[in-house]
């Protein structure tokens, strides 16, 4: 096994040309209408062939990419959440390369949405040291699902139970607990938006994925989901020689954004076939970048 320093050197982190970590005076400059942060799933083949391990992530981003905002995938550490030495190490990683720590996103810690009181309970629990692990990494919120089984009148009581139960977990730690259409029922804007309505709270919300509608109209998904936005995750799959999204018309959609009022950071999540997920990245990048000039 390489070393760290090996590794990174190997992904061209130390060759000449490559973006650096932004100055003192870039920090102090006034900050535009979104920021642009980097999804770890868009390396999911990378972590998963052994490549790339989740310590080294935040400076990966800045120094081969130049993204300084990382939303990290709870999978990639699952052992980690109470490892507090762990975390330390990770945290100093993003500060030492001037990367913003915005969310966990959490998978496999059970269905909020769960018919069985016991297991929606279960479910809700594991997702607590999520949340702490968050909070001690300077994150501002959690990413959760709302997947359950019944009617869809059944899975919105459940999931709103357990939405509220976590957010008031979420309050003490100043973590927002925000939900993404991820299939199912929850790829449904007008649901999920109900559903985030019933629950009221400041602190939950929700994370708009342009590319998880399948079977409800994603400019009408996202416009549901913009009002309680508290991320937002481009996903980008394929591009044409121009450099746009194939799929996705991203004018049209960050207008959706941008029209919401939404302030914050937006989330690169490549998981397209054709480029690699390097290249994917920095497609997506530029894409965002040139959209930004344009809206």
């Amino acid at each position: 096994m390489n070393s760290r320093r090996v590794f990174l050197k190997n992904l061209g982190l130390a060759t000449a040309g490559l973006a650096v970590a932004p100055s003192l005076d870039l920090f102090a400059a006034p900050k535009s209408w979104f920021e642009i942060s980097l999804a770890e799933w868009s390396l999911h083949k990378t972590i998963f062939k052994g490549d790339l391990k989740n310590i080294d992530f935040p400076e990966l981003a800045a120094k081969k990419f130049g993204i300084y905002g990382v939303e990290y995938v709870n999978q990639f550490f699952k052992d980690k959440a109470k490892d507090m030495t762990y975390l330390k190490d990770l945290n100093n990683r993003a500060k030492d390369n001037g990367v913003t720590n915005v969310m966990i996103m959490v998978d496999g810690e059970g269905n909020l949405g769960d018919s069985e009181e016991n297991k929606r309970k279960e479910a809700v629990e594991n997702h607590y040291k999520w949340i702490d692990a968050a909070a001690f990494l300077g994150c501002k919120s959690i990413r959760v699902n709302a997947a359950g089984k019944g009617t869809p009148e059944e899975v919105k009581k459940q999931v709103v139970q357990s939405l509220s139960t976590l957010a008031d977990y979420g309050k003490k730690a100043k973590i927002n607990v925000i939900v993404e259409n991820h299939g199912g029922i929850s790829s449904h804007g007008d649901w999920l938006s109900d559903v985030l309505r019933t629950v009221g709270k400041k602190n939950c919300g929700s994370l708009p994925d342009f590319g998880n509608f399948y079977e409800y109209d994603r400019y009408q998904g996202v416009k549901d989901l913009m009002p309680f936005a508290k991320g937002v995750s481009a996903k980008t799959q394929e591009f044409d020689d121009k450099g746009n999204e194939t799929l996705v018309d991203y004018e049209r959609m960050m207008r959706i954004v941008k029209e919401n009022g939404f302030r914050g950071f937006v989330g690169i999540e490549y998981e397209g076939k054709t480029l690699s997920e390097e290249d994917g990245i920095i497609a997506s990048k530029k894409l965002l970048e040139r959209i930004k000039s344009l809206v």
